[in-house]
Order: C-alpha cells, then sequence, then structure tokens
C-alpha cells in the first residue's frame, strides 16, 4: 500500500476517528491508514464566527475535513491459453508485456448504502498492470482506492475493460476489506460498452438486497436475457431459449435435413438460442457453421482450462482423428473378418498415413513411428477385457452389467402379464408378447411356478418394445443396419444374480408380411446357441443406442441446458441458490454445444455408428415425451418407478433395493443422501421459514421459466414438482445436482472399459436374425460359418473405431476436473455455518472410497465381486486424469 500523503496545513484533524468502519461479512474492520483531504465551503458567519466592527455580516471560508482510507485493490487475470497475451517463453514473459503496459481496467467500488440524496455512493480508480507480482498463469494488476470514511459497507464493483480484448477475471480483491469472486470474462468495451457488474461474495435473497445494489442487481440479470432477436456474438453473455433446429444440414446435402426437436410434433427441452440465419432450402432449419457454436461467454473455458481440457480434447479427436480413421478404412461397409483382427486395435493399431496431421493432444491414442513421420492410432485394452478376455461372451455378464455396467438405469421390475404393448395394433400387429408363462417356467427349472416368480418379484426385464418399434420399418430402408423391437427377460436366482430367460425380437407388418416376432432362449444344441448369442447382439445395439441417446445425452446433458438458461436469467449472481448450482452447471453448455456440432447433428457420430440412424433423435425425443418426468430423476425415485425399490422408512435410504446387490444404487444412493443432506443445510440457512420460498419472486420466475418455457412441452403435466416450501426447494435443487454429478458419471466414466471392446456393447446391429424370413443361401451361410454372422452383424471397421475413440475421450477426467465435495466455493466459505455444511458434506463423500472398496471385496456380494470381474467404483468421488472407470466431477464436464 501507498503511504497516504497527509494535508500538513490540517493536521490537528489527523486525531480525528473515523466515524463508520468498514464492514466485511458481519465483522467490524478498521482500516488503519487514513488520511484527510480538504474541502472549502462557504458558511454565514452567524454559524462560524461573530466579527466587531461595522456590524454587517461577512461570509468566510473554513474548512471541513472528510476521512479517507486508501484501499489498494489487487486484480488476477487467468492468460487465455490461446491468445496473444497467453504466450509465454522460458524464463519471462514475451513482449506482450508490453501490451498490457500500455491499457488499464477502469473500476467503480459501489456502496451499500445510499447517500443523504437517495443516490449510489461510488468511488473510482484505474487498475494497471503490475509486473513485480504477475506470474505465469496470472496477471496481477493493482489500484488504489481513496474510500471516504462514511461509505458505508462495500457490495458491487463496476468493470470496465480499455484493452482490445477480452480478460478473464479471476478475483478482485480488495485489502483486508473484501473480495470480489469473479470468474469471468470481461470484454473489450470496444465490444461491449457497458460495464461489467460484479456483487461480493456475500448472498442475499432479494427481498434482503440492500437498497443500493437492487437497481444493480435488477441490470445484471436484464443485461443476459436479450430480447431473442439478432445472432449472437462470441463475446455475448446472452441467455435465450430456442428449439434443436440446427440439427440438420439441408444446405450440404437435401439427404441431411432433420425435423426440429421442440414443439408438439416432437416434444424436446430447448437449448440455449444463437440466432444464426435460417436456411434458404428449409426455412425451419437453423444454417449450421463448421466451428463451435455460439454460447454465452462465461460458459465458455476452452481458453483459460488445461489443453487436455474436454471439449477441447473431444473437438480435435472428431476433428483429427476421425477424419484419420476416414481415409484408413476407404471400404465403410468392411467389417472385421476375425476376432483377432479385433484384438490387433489393441496390440498393434492404425497405421495412419504420413499426410495426415494429427497433434501430440492424444498420449492414450495416438504412437509415433521412430522416424515420426507416421502415427499409429492404437487403443488401450479397456479394463474388462483385460481382466477376462470372454467376459463379454457369458450370459452371466450380459445381466450383470444391467446392475453394475455402462447403463444401469434401464432394468425394471415385471409387474403385470402378459407383456402387452401400447401401440396400435392395426398398425404394429398384435400386441401381446409371445413370451410366455410356459417359456418362463421352463428356463426357471422348477425352482418356483410363474405365479411365485412374479409375485415374489423375481422377473425384470428390458423393454425396448413401444419405443423402437414404430422405427424398425424405417430404419430398415437404410443401408448397413437393421433394427427390432425387442424385450429382454430375466430371473433373480437365490444367489441374488440375475440369469437371462428369454428375448423377443419383433419386427412389425411390413409391406404384405404380416409382423413378426421370436422368442430367443438359452438352449444347449449349436444352432440355438448360435441363434441366441445373435440375438444378445441386437438387444446390446438397442441398449447401447438407449444408453448414449437417453440415459446419457436426454437425461442429463440435454435436460440440464434449460436449468441453465433459467439460474443465468433469474438469479442474481449475489443469489444463494445461484451460487449452491453454479458448480454443477460448469462446462456444460460449451459440451452440448459441441455435441450439436459433431456428434448428435445429421450425419454425425451417433448416426453414423448406432442402429436406428438418421431417426436416432427422433427416438430420443420419443423418449422424451413419453418417459422422461422431472419427479422420477432423483436417484430413489428412479429407483421406485422402475420397481427397483420400494418406499422405507426403516430403511437406510428411506427405499427397499428389489434386488439388493444392485452396486450402482446401493452406492448412488450414498452420493444422492449426501447431495440432499448438503442442499438441506444449506437451504435452510437461507431460507429459514417457508414463506421465504414462496415469496422470493427470482426463484419463483426461475422455476416458473423451467417448467413453461426451458421444457414448455411438458409445462402442462401434473406431476411437477410446486415451490412453496423448503422442503420444495431442497427436494427439486437436490435432484438437479444428482443429475449433474452422480447419473452423469454412472453412464458416463465407464463407456471405455465396458465398450472399448465393442463386441461386448456393439453400437449396431447391420444384419437381421437369420431366422427372419432367410433364403436358402442365407440360412446355409449361417450354419456353416455363424462366427462370420456374427462379426458381420457387429458395427464395421470405421463404426467401430470411430466409436472407440469417441468413448475414450469421453470417459477420461481432465487434469483440472472439479470433483463434487473437493473445493468449496468462495461464497460458501463466507458463510460460517455453510462452511460448516460443506465440511460435513466433504467429509461425508471422503468416507465413501472405503464403504465402496469394501463392498467391492465382499465375496458375499456377487454382483460387484468374483474371479475377473472389474470392481464397480463408478461412484467413488475423487479419480485420478484420464481414464479411471471412476470418479463423480461436480459437473458434466465432458
Amino acid at each position: 500500500m501507498l503511504k497516504p500523503q497527509i494535508n500538513q496545513s490540517h493536521s490537528l484533524h489527523n486525531l480525528l476517528p473515523l466515524h463508520k468502519p468498514f464492514i466485511r461479512g458481519g465483522t467490524t474492520y478498521s482500516p488503519t491508514i487514513t488520511r484527510q483531504y480538504t474541502s472549502t465551503k462557504t458558511f454565514n458567519a452567524t454559524r462560524a464566527r461573530s466579527t466587531s466592527g461595522f456590524g454587517n455580516i461577512r461570509a468566510v471560508a473554513i474548512p471541513l475535513v472528510t476521512n479517507v482510507t486508501t484501499i489498494t485493490g489487487v486484480i488476477t487475470i487467468q492468460p487465455a491459453i490461446s491468445s496473444v497475451l497467453g504466450d509465454f517463453k522460458p524464463g519471462g514473459y514475451t513482449d506482450n508485456v508490453s501490451d498490457l503496459r500500455a491499457g488499464s481496467f477502469s473500476l467503480e467500488l459501489v456502496s451499500n448504502d445510499l447517500d443523504s440524496n437517495g443516490k449510489r455512493k461510488i468511488v473510482s480508480a484505474n487498475a494497471t498492470y503490475d509486473a513485480l507480482h504477475s506470474k505465469i498463469n496470472v496477471y496481477t494488476f493493482k489500484c488504489n482506492f481513496d474510500v471516504p470514511d462514511d461509505f458505508g459497507e462495500i457490495g458491487a464493483i463496476l468493470v470496465e475493460n480499455e484493452y482490445d480484448q477480452k480478460m478473464f477475471f479471476k478475483t478482485i480483491a480488495l485489502d483486508g476489506v473484501v473480495t470480489f469472486t469473479c470468474e469471468s470474462w470481461v470484454q473489450s468495451k470496444s465490444d461491449v460498452p457497458e460495464k461489467r457488474i460484479f456483487f461480493t461474495d456475500k448472498s442475499y435473497l432479494p427481498s434482503e438486497t440492500p437498497e443500493a445494489l437492487k437497481p444493480l442487481r435488477t441490470a445484471d440479470l436484464e443485461s443476459l436475457r436479450g430480447n431473442h432477436e439478432g445472432e449472437r456474438q462470441p463475446y455475448d453473455r446472452i441467455y435465450d431459449y430456442d428449439v434443436y433446429d440446427d440439427l440438420g444440414d439441408p444446405d450440404s446435402e437435401i439427404s441431411l435435413a432433420r425435423p426440429v426437436l421442440g414443439g408438439e410434433k416432437h416434444p424436446y427441452p430447448r437449448r440455449c438460442r444463437t440466432g444464426r440465419p435460417m436456411s434458404t432450402i428449409d426455412p425451419s432449419t437453423e444454417t449450421r457453421t463448421k466451428v463451435p457454436f455460439y454460447v454465452p461467454s462465461d460458459e465458455d473455458f476452452s481458453e483459460i482450462k488445461d489443453l487436455q481440457f474436454g471439449a477441447r480434447l473431444l473437438f480435435n479427436v472428431l476433428h483429427e482423428i476421425v477424419p484419420a480413421l476416414d481415409s484408413v478404412y476407404t471400404d465403410k461397409d468392411k467389417g472385421f473378418p476375425l476376432f483377432t483382427d479385433i484384438d490387433l486395435l489393441y496390440n498393434q493399431g492404425v497405421n495412419v498415413p504420413a499426410n495426415e496431421k494429427i497433434s501430440s493432444d492424444f498420449p492414450r491414442l495416438v504412437k509415433r513411428d521412430v522416424d515420426a513421420a507416421h502415427a499409429i492410432i492404437q487403443f488401450q485394452t479397456p479394463e474388462t477385457i483385460d481382466r477376462d478376455t470372454f467376459s463379454w461372451y457369458r450370459d452371466e455378464e450380459f445381466c450383470r452389467q444391467m446392475l453394475a455396467g455402462l447403463n444401469p438405469y434401464s432394468i425394471q421390475l415385471v409387474t403385470e402379464w402378459p407383456l402387452t404393448s401400447k401401440l396400435d395394433p392395426d398398425v404394429y400387429g398384435p400386441p401381446k408378447s409371445a413370451i410366455t408363462k410356459e417359456i418362463v417356467e421352463k428356463e426357471i427349472g422348477g425352482v418356483m411356478s410363474f405365479d411365485e416368480a412374479l409375485a415374489q418379484k423375481k422377473l425384470f426385464m428390458l423393454d425396448y418394445h413401444d419405443l423402437l418399434l414404430p422405427y424398425v420399418n424405417k430404419t430398415r430402408e437404410l443401408k448397413g443396419t437393421t433394427l427390432y423391437a425387442s424385450r429382454t427377460l430375466m430371473f433373480l436366482t437365490p444367489e441374488g444374480t440375475l440369469r437371462p430367460l428369454a428375448i423377443e425380437l419383433t419386427r412389425p407388418p411390413f409391406g404384405t408380411k404380416p409382423q413378426w416376432k421370436h422368442v430367443y432362449t438359452p438352449t444347449w444344441n449349436a444352432t440355438g446357441a448360435w441363434l441366441w448369442k445373435l440375438a444378445k447382439a441386437q438387444v446390446l445395439s438397442h441398449d447401447s443406442a438407449y444408453h448414449e441417446l437417453v440415459s446419457h445425452w436426454l437425461r442429463t446433458h440435454c435436460v440440464t441446458e434449460p436449468y441453465i438458461i433459467a439460474t443465468n436469467r433469474h438469479l442474481s449472481q449475489m443469489h444463494p441458490i445461484k451460487r449452491l448450482l453454479l458448480p454443477s452447471f460448469r462446462y456444460t453448455m460449451q459440451i452440448n454445444s459441441l455435441a450439436r456440432l459433431a456428434l448428435i447433428n445429421a450425419g454425425g457420430v451417433i448416426e453414423s455408428t448406432f442402429s436406428p440412424g438418421r431417426y436416432c433423435m427422433q427416438i430420443c425425443s420419443d423418449a422424451y415425451d413419453q418417459l422422461w418426468r422431472f419427479d422420477h430423476e432423483a436417484l430413489p425415485a428412479d429407483l421406485i418407478s422402475r420397481g427397483m425399490a420400494v418406499e422405507d422408512s426403516t430403511a437406510p435410504h428411506g427405499v427397499k433395493l428389489t434386488i439388493e446387490d444392485y452396486p450402482f444404487a446401493n452406492d448412488g444412493l450414498l452420493i444422492y443422501d449426501a447431495i440432499k443432506q448438503w442442499a438441506a443445510s444449506y437451504v435452510n440457512y437461507y431460507y429459514p421459514q417457508a414463506n421465504l420460498v414462496e415469496s422470493d419472486e427470482e426463484l419463483q420466475a426461475w422455476w416458473n421459466e423451467i417448467r413453461t418455457v426451458g421444457h414448455g412441452d411438458k409445462k402442462d403435466e401434473p406431476w411437477w414438482p410446486q415451490l412453496k416450501t423448503q422442503d420444495d426447494l431442497i427436494g427439486i435443487v437436490s435432484t438437479i445436482m444428482w443429475v449433474s454429478s452422480g447419473h452423469h458419471s454412472a453412464v458416463n466414466f465407464g463407456q471405455y472399459d465396458f465398450a472399448g471392446y465393442f463386441p461386448n456393447r456393439p453400437t449396431m446391429a447391420r444384419l437381421k436374425m437369420p431366422n427372419e424370413d432367410p433364403t436358402d443361401e442365407e440360412w446355409q451361410s449361417f450354419i456353416k460359418r455363424p462366427e462370420d454372422v456374427l462379426l458381420s452383424c457387429f458395427p464395421s471397421q470405421i463404426q467401430a473405431t470411430k466409436v472407440m475413440a469417441v468413448l475414450d475421450v469421453l470417459s477420461s477426467h481432465s487434469p483440472d476436473e472439479e470433483y463434487i465435495g473437493g473445493t468449496i466455493e468462495p461464497a460458501w466459505a463466507a458463510e460460517p455455518a455453510i462452511n460448516a455444511a460443506f465440511l460435513e458434506f466433504q467429509e461425508t463423500l471422503n468416507q465413501l472410497e472405503s464403504i465402496i472398496d469394501s463392498r467391492n471385496n465382499d465375496p458375499l456380494l456377487t454382483n460387484r465381486s468374483g474371479a475377473g470381474l472389474v470392481p464397480y467404483q463408478i461412484m467413488k468421488p475423487c479419480s485420478d486424469r484420464g481414464v479411471t472407470g471412476k470418479g463423480v466431477p461436480n459437473s458434466i464436464s465432458i
């Protein structure tokens, strides 16, 4: 801090104390350095002093002293990795430091108090580059504020960036007084002339906001909403809604036109509006670009995160690895001739032509030749196959993975019999399943009767019948793929493991052909055994599509985006609920934008590698319309809705599992309960009375917009929770936090371990079953070489390797991953009660690792412990970097 210059002519006033101390977080802080400024005003003599003489009254000037404290402000700026300011040389900065010295930031402190005229109190300063204290990973800027003693508590700061480019503000710290946690881009005033507003780490409900800050609170929210007009620019911070009208690309090729998702015909959550021009070929479709789509600037962290941050790495895989594989596999329909050819992907890899340039961002995937002229894409052996080469082949593993695998969200209890379709029989054929009681009793083998099995909750299934049947004939018109509607029935054995009983595959009427359906069962003859293996491959392709489109994309990434948009539009920076949810939302919009660019778009990775092809996203829309409910998204409610649990107040988590050894549910409930307890402590602190919830206009507007706009196609559903009490709010925020953390982790970070060896989870079934209306030639080919039929049914070489490369990235943790309960937010730490509640939350999560290890080592838990099994550790909160098969980040960051 600079030594203050004191006006010596009025040194007597140095003895005067400060009239009002600065307040910080409810404690008194008395600055130690003050200085006086002389303010000369004219006073009437009767109020000052009398004079003798002619009795006249004359004006005299007397000095009045205002005490002022000098406060040093320190701004930390994180350099952008790819920006010119982020370029460093060993041993120091580049010449760009001279650019930093040439500019400054204009700052204005704002008091919580209004002055005597009801106007805002402001103190200004300019911050300049401080070369002495800047380091490789931050830049430091300093300024000095001269703050009058009657300024009051500091509540906000306004920032103007006078540089030509945006800057990422980490913090603004006022020495010994207050810290502003920014974590935000501040654009150049040449792009955004309005000053940025930051508030202190102290949280306020709208009704408790200091009067001087209320207009700023309102103005900041309004600046984020936009007016639903114009094309969004990279420097914008606008959060607005739009339908998914940018997945198709008719301007490139008419076959790439796709229906709009969102609206009465194809209900869907809303995405962030970009405002790009509409296509001239299809006016309902927004035009596309080859660069990442717009996200509000504060959602774009790619320039300041580590180079292996998920979005950057995924973008590079899609634009380097996938094209390189395309150049290698010129025959797009060619499958793997032998299983040993699949093994070569891990043992030798794929040679990439020298003209294909691949960066060094992929140490797991890319190896270099000795002369570095060629690159080799070599896949790591997934842990499931590394532990047991033949695990993918076994029926018990097929069933076990429904409880402890990649998609533990589909299995459900059979509660009604017979199994019956709800689809129109005039269109789709007889609705009754061909799986009969007799088939079930035969496969159970006398353990119990069918009626006993149904009554004792021993029958479970995967049911993809009604969701897929409307797309079977349309999909079969596409080249190189096929589709069935399917039901898979399983029996819970006395040992607590699942045993497959039957698979039913159905094709609806087609032309003059009637409905075709067939039930496959495990058999002891060669032909039946191979048909069973092929039926499992069909079901796994259905489960893979449902997992990626519904359990993963729809139920985590897609439904969360409206929560993020509404939160930024209606909850102020200083709102406690925004500060609670913010860690759950980081990076998600950027990842979703990238998915629209190259994953879920027409002709993208998903359409080109999953069985439904161009109908993938329409099936996703149908699942949202028919199946998604917010009130079923919390883990206990999800389990109950699938019959996998029942409410039980005496049980540890308030529910009793139908299958006791259900690894995902058992571990997931630990995470969910920890989240809910943390949310309860937080909510009850800020809302000690129920009326505070109902009277919070920002909170009510937020929840209303989520329901009526962000998920507007579901706005009239009766199951939406009300928001009137603390318990209502706790339930809502706990659900959102669970979906973005535990749910997403459960279906994401095991992707490579379980699907990196694609015979275990093929994404594509390219051939129909050999016994569906076969020609003599088809049947004889199957009889002579059934292994060839299975290999030909699996994805092609380009399809398999493309998926493997993407799943490798999606399963990987960033070096700077932010795990649940890992780091306390500054606003939480600022409140002692919240700080204590978070430490309790953190301690609970720290105990989970040993609990999960103990479960994995328990020989009685046969769904997670046994010869060759990969321990179920997805729900372990923390992880090392890379592909580990564990770790629960706060947010959907990949």
